[in-house]
Parts: structure tokens; sequence; C-alpha cells
């Protein structure tokens, strides 16, 4: 494909994917002319039946930029920044996109998340041909089966791009990756570019809330919901009562929080948001284990879900009083000390308790699940106690946020080639060395584990095995555990906050 034909097939895509409109041919195909900084145009068609593409015909255009100099150095980082220009020269402007949200909401709010979903990978603000490439399966665990992925659709950055970016002029605009400054924002080595982001304002506790897609899709139709304002994390009531609000605006989405709180938040505790989607994770399918009831809250269901974690689920048709008892239970939860658990609310002034609040509904009820956090750290786990432990930090190590407690191990893309070399290892009986040394104590287990696996059985059960670890690592990340003595302090708690069990 020639640059000329690619040029033709950006604009034409444009108007399949119904971005532009056919008086809009002559102004796109202008602006991306003006973009690759060509003077004049007569240029070629396709060839019959040809159609190339999004990701091939944007590979062509860079590399024509390239070769012009138009890029600011090599590697992903300068060609995102550089093609999500030439995207922009087909995308609406962002009134244009709210007022069309707007009117389908009208008719459905999922027939308008539906078609804004759709934009946003038509724009190539999510870029599907990289969401393609993320490794996903379903693991079987007694806790029901959890989905697995090793993200690949997040660019790693080059070593020049880092060492770009450590010695580039500090800004602080946007504030960071979530503010309503991003919406057409062109990015920066240390930025990433944003001229195809289109929020969707939205109101939600008498305030200016925005609504949009990420840009990594970790499940179906992953949606980021902002404040207004740059303003940092709070689980508080209020923070309960919006996520109400939000159910209540886009029925067919879950939307959850990560906690306001180091070791067991999120990546971005500086800006308010939640995340939702419209996805059902496993530990919404999870059963009760333990049902309790609430005097003050008689048209309340109150019950410890089967769930590695440790979660309180609360289920009513009034949102209003879920949020009232969810309040009570937060601010017990909050000054809860349990020696026997290893739970301390507070180390001096400093506190460790808070909670990953989940709103959903169901039908014509409301659902709230409390996922109960603790961030201490010890001498043994420095990292964190309710934390993955040391003996899987050759999976992950990272952060548990609100995507994991739900029951998606969202593992780091060096895994792809690390599992495949233990494949190799255990199939050929090798030693665990260099780069492998981290895994050596599970392969050992392993063989230990399957002393006659076949070669061609081995992939299929390092899958298996890690959504086994993963289901361990939620329980480590859980306060109360699956243990009678762990059982029995889980319900203490819950009685202190008026809970009645009631099997």
């Amino acid at each position: 494909m020639t640059d000329g034909q690619a040029i033709n097939a950006l604009v034409e895509y444009g108007l399949k994917t119904g971005l532009i409109e056919r008086d809009d041919e002559i102004y796109a195909r202008n602006r991306v002319l003006g973009t690759l900084g060509i003077d004049a145009w007569d240029g070629p068609g396709l060839p019959e039946g040809s159609e190339p593409s999004l990701e091939e015909i944007l590979a062509v255009l860079l590399d024509r930029a390239a070769k012009d100099g138009l890029l600011a150095g090599d590697g992903v980082v300068y060609r995102d920044l550089f093609d999500t220009k030439l995207m922009d020269a087909l995308t609406p402007r962002p009134s244009e996109t709210i007022a069309r949200f707007r009117a389908l909401y009208e008719k459905s709010p999922r027939e308008a998340t539906d078609w804004y979903y759709r934009f946003s990978q038509d724009s190539d603000y999510i870029r599907r041909y990289r969401i393609a490439r993320d490794v996903k399966w379903v693991a079987h665990t007694e806790f029901g089966d959890l989905d697995v992925t090793i993200n690949l659709s997040k660019p790693e950055k080059d070593p020049k791009a880092i060492a770009a970016a450590l010695t580039a002029k500090k800004v602080a605009y946007p504030k960071c990756q979530l503010c309503a400054e991003n919406v057409g924002y062109f990015g920066r080595v240390d930025h990433p570019a944003r001229e195809t982001h289109r929020a969707i304002p939205i109101r939600m506790a008498g305030a200016e809330w925005f609504l949009q897609y990420s840009p990594y899709v970790y499940y179906n139709e992953h949606c980021i919901v902002f404040h207004g304002d740059h303003h940092p994390m709070v689980i508080d009531r209020s923070a309960f009562a919006k996520l109400f609000d939000f159910v209540k605006l886009f029925p067919h989405y879950f939307v959850g929080s990560n906690a306001d709180l180091p070791i067991v938040g999120g990546s971005i505790l500086t800006h308010e948001h939640f995340q939702g989607g419209n996805y059902e994770f496993a530990m919404a399918k999870a059963p009760a284990d333990r049902a309790f009831r609430y005097a003050e809250y008689p048209k309340i269901e109150a019950e410890i879900v089967k769930w590695p974690m440790s979660v309180l689920r609360l289920r009513a048709a009034d949102p209003a009083r879920i949020v009232d008892l969810a309040g009570k239970i937060l601010d017990a939860w909050r000054a809860w000390s349990d020696e026997s658990a290893e739970i301390r609310a507070f180390s001096g002034t400093v506190p460790h308790n808070t909670i990953t609040p989940i709103a959903r509904r169901r039908g014509e009820r409301y659902e709230l699940d409390l996922v109960l956090r603790n961030n201490r750290t010890t001498d043994e786990h420095p990292d964190g106690l309710f934390h993955p432990h040391r003996e899987h930090h050759h999976l992950k190590k990272e952060n548990i946020g609100l995507i994991e407690v739900m029951g998606l191990a969202i593992l780091p893309g060096r895994l792809l080639t690390e599992l495949a070399a233990v494949k190799d290892c255990i199939v050929r009986d090798g030693k665990p060395e260099g780069d492998l040394a981290k895994h050596a104590e599970w392969i050992a287990e392993l063989r230990k584990k399957y002393p006659n696996i076949k070669a061609g059985d081995v992939e299929e059960m390092l899958r298996a095995e890690t959504g086994i670890a993963f289901a361990e690592i939620l329980g480590q990340a859980g306060v109360f555990k699956w243990t009678q003595a762990g059982s029995a302090a889980f319900d203490r708690f819950v009685v202190s906050t008026g809970g009645i069990r009631t099997n």
C-alpha cells in the first residue's frame, strides 16, 4: 500500500465507521495531509476489494512521517503521539459526541453506551488491535471461575523514551491522566496523546462527573467515571451514594471504587474516580456463606460472601437505606482492631482500615459489596500483610485493586515469555536459571505435584496453577481468613455493627 493509498484508506475508514460524513471527506483528507506536511493531493485509490486494517493504514503513514522527520523520536511512544493526531482528523468534536450520546440516552441508556463504546474503538482511543493481543483464560478454583489476563495492550516505554521523560521539562497540565483537561490534549513523551478522547458529562450527587472508557479495556465496556475537579479519592457514605447514582443512570453497568489508602488502593489516588462496565465478575456470582439481619434495617439482606477476600454484601430495594447501613459499617471498620486476626486499625495516628465498594442492580433491587481492606505492613511482609506474599511475587507483586478484588488477575506482560520458559524447563526437566530463577520454588512444587505430566498438558496445567495462585493471592489480601478462627473473627465484626446471624 502506497502513502497515497493509505491516506485514501484512512478517510474511507472514517466514512465506513461513521466518524465522518460524506460532506466531511475533503475536510478530513486535508487535515490528514496537513498533519503529514503534504502540500498538494492527487492520490490513487485502493485496488478493488482491498480493505486494509486500521493498524496497517496507520503503520504506512507513520513510516512516512518517520522518514520525513515528523516524529520526535523512535519507538511506540512517539508513534502513538503522531498517529493520534492523524485520527483526530476523523474524530468529531466533543459537543457533537455528547449530543449524539444524549440523544441515544433518551431512547435507552444501553443504546447510548453501546454507541459510545463502539465510537471509542472506531476513533482508536481504544486500540482494538492491541487489546486483541492480551492473553486471557479462565481458571477453575474453589471460589468459582476466575479470569486471568496477561496485559499486552498497554505499551511499554522503550529506554530512550524513559530517558527523555526524565529530562523533559516538568509540566503539571493536565494534573493527572484522569482530569477532564485530557480531552483533546496533544500529549508528551511522559503523557499520552488524547486528541481522540471524548468524555461524557453526567451528574452525580449534584456535581459534574464524566464518563469515559478505559483505553486498555480489561473487560467488556470497561468504563471510568471521574469527578470534574481534581481531588483525592475518599471512601465515605457519599461515595456509596455516588455509586448508586451511577447505576441508576446506567442500570446495565456495575460500578466500584478502589480503596482510598496506599497498598490496597489503585494506581491513581489523587483524583476521585470509579470503574465500572457491562461485565459480571466471579465475585458478583459468588454465593452467600452466612446470612445476617439488622433489626434497624429489616428490609436489607446482609450476607458474608463465599469469596477469598472478606466481603459483606447488602441487598435491598431502597439504595438510601443501604447507604445508611454501609456508612455505619464503614465507621465501625475504620476503628476495628482484632489481634487474633492481625488487624490493627491504626499505627499511632496512621489509619489502616478502609473498604473497596462495588454497586450493581439486580432487577428492581440494589446490591452493595463491601470488601474490607487493611494496609498495614510488618517486618515479615514489608509490602503489606494483606497483600500478595513473597512466595507469589514471581507472578504478581502489584497492589490488589478493584479489578483484581472482583476476580480478574491482571498479570504483567513479562509472564508471557516467562511462562513459556517455565513450560520448556518442565518439559525438558531443566534447571531454572537466570530469569527463571525467580520461579524455581514454584517449578519444584509443580514437578512434585505433577510427576508424570505429559508435555502436551504442561501449558494447560500452568494456566490452571496460575489461577489457583491468584486465588491464594486474593486470600492473602483478605483480612479474615477462611479458617474456623477467621470466620469467627469476621462474625464478631459483623455482630459489632448490629448484625444478627440467621444461619
